[in-house]
């Protein structure tokens, strides 16, 4: 592994440059103008390295291309497509996965960028600080995860519930699994002088400061229990084995297996280490549950529930006959023990059938699967699947309300019209 930041982006460079080159029939001057609007650090090269160390927004809030056959966008962010999936490998392409920004991306120097790790749960509160070139000597692991919204589903609040929620609205498609490399978060914070007292770790991000409820709220930023920040937290610097592309977190995002996507916070600037509880306005105001069927002092959103999707158009068509359908289901728990599929005709529901599983089925990640289909009846049509995971735990016909449309886990009707062949 390389240790100097130079040289570690140069042999990144190459690698997805000969990668990119024999997988798409790029050539080099595209490859350019592809990195130039943010495919990955390695297009814009010097022209982003070279940039002042402090974050930089680009012109508009997402810097890499969205083509409308991979994403639906929303405001600031971009929804996958699931037929963006079909035929994939298990991860997720770093091009195709979702963009979830509360402001705009930022544009980083990695040479002159630095992470400070303080605060009063230190040996000493003024703590230390690590450049890229130190993390990259450190210990290093790489895992399979998740990264999904806490809104992801959010539509179906209205649209399968009657009861609409406000924000993004996303259908399935915030979320994406990714090979994720990086310092196991333990390794910094014990290096920094982590002590018993240490009770909160609050990771915060060097995009543009959010102004909501009037109000000016700072940085994004989201406490953890220290337990979780010493358990498997990482600090990741690349993203399927590439440098992690700017609109994902560039040079350097937390990844906590299993959580909801606001606690992996995405350009990382700063980590305070508190011997008190810490609070933000992500962990207040924003993803707790607020609704008729919970307590006021409901607690901050952690792990994600069980959900799956299929990898078909939302609304989409499909010609009578016989048919492969494909998705995908994952648990912020454990990893999945069987997903079953009914589909509802105009004749009615159909019996429900358990769907083959494929490859791998990672715990914080997601399981392949398949079903053979007959799709005799012409017209309109449900398709549903349900996952179960290995700790029993399986997706409801319906959940409660809650009022900004966090984690709707029920089992997704999800449209599709048979056409006469």
């Amino acid at each position: 592994m390389p240790t100097h930041e130079d040289e570690y982006f140069r042999l990144r460079d190459e690698q997805l440059e000969h990668r990119l080159g024999r997988e798409r029939g790029l050539s080099r001057r595209e490859l350019v103008r592809l990195g130039a609007a943010g495919a990955l650090a390695l297009a814009a090269g010097p022209a982003l390295r070279t940039a002042t160390a402090r974050a930089q927004a680009p012109a508009g809030p997402i810097v890499k291309p969205l083509p409308p056959e991979w994403f639906t966008v929303l405001g600031t962010n971009a929804e996958m497509r699931w037929e963006a999936m079909r035929g994939e490998d298990y991860v997720t392409p770093a091009a195709k996965f979702f963009v979830r920004n509360h402001t705009a991306t930022p544009l980083i120097d990695a040479r002159t960028w630095r992470l400070q790790v303080f605060g009063s749960g230190l040996r000493r509160p003024e703590g230390r600080e690590f450049s890229l070139r130190d993390l990259l000597k450190l210990p290093s692991r790489e895992i399979p995860a998740f990264i999904e919204c806490a809104g992801n589903g959010r539509s179906l609040f209205g649209s399968q519930q009657g009861t609409p929620a406000a924000g993004s609205a996303w259908k399935l498609g915030a979320i994406g699994v990714a090979r994720w490399r990086g310092v196991p978060l333990r390794e910094v914070l014990e290096r920094a002088g982590v002590t018993r007292r240490a009770v909160d770790v609050l990771p915060e991000g060097l995009d543009a400061t959010v102004v909501a409820g009037g109000a000016d709220q700072g940085h994004v930023r989201r406490p953890l229990p220290v337990e979780k920040a010493l358990d498997d937290a990482l600090l990741a610097y690349e993203m399927n084995g590439a440098p992690i592309p700017p609109d994902h977190g560039f040079p350097l995002r937390l990844v906590v297996p299993g959580w909801i996507g606001i606690a992996s916070i995405k350009w990382l600037g700063r980590i305070e280490v508190a011997d008190r509880p810490l609070f933000s306005y992500w962990n207040t105001t924003q993803y707790r549950m607020v609704g008729p069927d919970y307590p006021p002092d409901a607690p901050p959103l952690t792990t994600q529930p069980v959900k799956s999707a299929f990898e078909l158009p939302w609304g989409g068509s499909l010609p009578a006959g016989r048919t492969r359908l494909t998705g995908r289901s994952w648990s912020g728990g454990r990893p999945i023990r069987r997903v079953e599929v009914r589909i509802d005709g105009p004749g009615g529901a159909g019996p429900v059938r358990r769907a083959r599983l494929h490859g791998p089925d990672k715990e914080h990640a997601w399981v392949r699967w398949s079903i053979d289909a007959d799709l005799r009846e012409p017209g309109a049509h449900a398709l549903l699947a349900r996952a179960t995971d290995r700790d029993g735990v399986t997706q409801p016909d319906t959940v409660p309300f809650n009022t900004n449309g966090y984690q709707f886990w029920a089992v997704a009707r999800h449209p599709v019209t048979v056409t006469a062949g």
